[in-house]
């Protein structure tokens, strides 16, 4: 019988290309999986737990996630040391950047206030190979402005049901977003990036499988003329018929910001 829990918030980043998740699954490499591996390795005679704030998917990013560990009988005797080693036995894509000591009373999952995300993309020529980690690339031209314009349809509460997938008899599909706008992008930059790209900024409680991937990919639908605007207000009625099928390539996305009550 344990004789005690401590508790522990840690902020962390990651670049998502190279994992299946942050759901540790069998066969696959995930970022729960590697975090998990690494605190055996520094923790080897000391029992622990973690549980993420959320479940990114295959090849999603995250600037600021967060995840909870729960470690029984052996406290962390000093935080700042201990997340030194942690970075320290990390892959290089994995980083923490914050560790505090919660109490029993915090819980990650119902604490989180709001989520914000971002999916970058650009489009009308073939990018640089080296961009494939952080920007989903668009060949065709798109009506950049009717996107923009066209973005702010998803704001407020709406039925969200065609937005995802695998919908399951209990998901939650009436969701509110508090706002989402297209504009350049100022959150990554580099030499090999295009003159110009774009990022969709979305925030919300929380997010169903699929949706934010599936609202980009309606809105780039949108911009290539192969969707009406029609076609968006009607996806967003209770009571629409419209089948949306397209869900924009998972490397664009990121976990831009996560706030706690």
């Amino acid at each position: 019988m344990h004789k005690k829990r401590y508790y522990y918030l840690i902020r962390i980043q990651y670049l998502g290309f190279r994992f299946s998740g942050w759901q540790k699954q069998p066969q696959h490499k995930t970022v729960e999986g590697m975090l998990t591996k690494t605190l055996k390795f520094i923790l080897p005679d000391t029992k622990f737990k973690i549980l993420g704030a959320g479940r990114t998917d295959a090849k999603v990013s995250a600037l600021d996630m967060a995840f909870e560990l729960f470690l029984f009988d052996t406290p962390i005797e000093d935080l700042d040391k201990f997340k030194t080693e942690f970075n320290r036995n990390l892959p290089s894509d994995i980083r923490i950047t914050g560790l505090d000591e919660v109490n029993k009373e915090f819980n990650i999952i119902k604490d989180s206030r709001q989520k914000e995300y971002v999916y970058l993309f650009s489009f009308g020529e073939k990018n640089h190979p080296y961009c494939a980690p952080f920007l989903t690339n668009i060949v065709d031209d798109l009506d950049i402005d009717l996107m923009i314009k066209s973005a702010e349809l998803f704001i407020g509460t709406h039925d969200f049901s065609a937005f995802t997938a695998r919908l399951q008899p209990s998901t939650k599909v009436v969701r509110t977003i508090d706002s989402c706008q297209i504009k350049k992008n100022t959150v990554l930059k580099a030499n090999f990036f295009p003159e110009v790209s774009y990022a969709l900024h979305i925030k919300g409680a929380g997010f169903m499988r699929y949706q934010i991937r599936m609202i980009m990919g309606a809105l780039i639908q949108l911009g290539k003329g192969e969707l009406l605007l029609s076609d968006i207000k009607e996806a967003l009625n209770n009571n629409n018929t419209t089948t949306l099928t397209y869900v924009a390539p998972g490397s664009g996305l990121m976990l831009y910001n996560l706030d706690f009550e």
